[in-house]
């Protein structure tokens, strides 16, 4: 029921912050990247590195998770892999990685409940970790532009199974502000800048117009 007397300027305890999530990034390899048909793969590349920098700049653990990268798929995104160095590239002969043991022990040890899922491919890498999570208590959200499907069609239907599941469908972009969530946080104002300029598009453009129109007037 609304009572008017408990509003209040806070944040809902529904959002993603530095400290209730966890990134998990399924399968971002060479070979399923040829077989997704979805949209531009170098669109969901683009995508993929944004919010693994944004894990990054907020220190949101990230667990790496490949299919078998030896003998089939090929080894992680090169620059997935580059953003996350020290990390542990998990391994898995499961197309469920929630059925590996591994990988669920690393995302048991962050502690976090809130799970920002990304992978290839929709309809499989992600649906189905997704569901068992989300059974087992976990909080999905779904990076739906860091993430892709064989076909248009098995995306947005993968995506569908799983909202109507109770998993949350958001983008890199909506993470990284939603994590910054106010302009006043210094100690990532500029991280957040420097990504948005190099992977969010003409979103990007208008933060170097701004800046250097800034920077001219404030030199003059």
């Amino acid at each position: 029921m609304f009572d008017i007397d408990k509003v209040q300027a806070a944040p809902s305890k529904d959002l993603l912050t530095p400290d209730n999530a966890v990134m998990l990034f399924v399968d971002h390899q060479p070979q399923m990247f040829f077989g997704t048909g979805s949209g531009d793969r170098a669109a969901i590349i683009n995508s993929t590195v944004g919010l693994a920098k944004a894990a990054k700049a907020f220190d949101v653990p990230a667990v790496l998770t490949t299919v078998a990268a030896e003998s089939f798929s090929g080894p992680l995104l090169p620059q997935l892999a580059e953003v996350f160095p020290k990390n542990e590239i998990i391994d898995r002969t499961t197309m469920n990685a929630w059925e590996d043991e591994a990988l669920v022990a690393a995302v048991k040890a962050t502690g976090r409940k809130k799970i920002v899922l990304s992978g290839l491919w929709t309809e499989v890498c992600l649906v189905l970790p997704a569901l068992s999570a989300l059974e087992q208590g976990y909080e999905v959200y779904v990076v739906t532009d860091a993430s892709g499907g064989v076909s248009p069609a098995a995306h947005e239907h993968a995506l569908q199974r799983m909202i109507a599941a109770g998993a949350v469908p958001v983008t890199w972009v909506q993470v990284l502000l939603e994590l910054q969530r106010d302009w006043a946080r210094q100690e990532t104002y500029g991280d957040v800048m420097e990504i948005v300029k190099a992977h969010a598009g003409a979103y990007g453009l208008g933060v170097v117009y701004a800046q250097s129109v800034i920077g001219a007037h404030a030199a003059g």
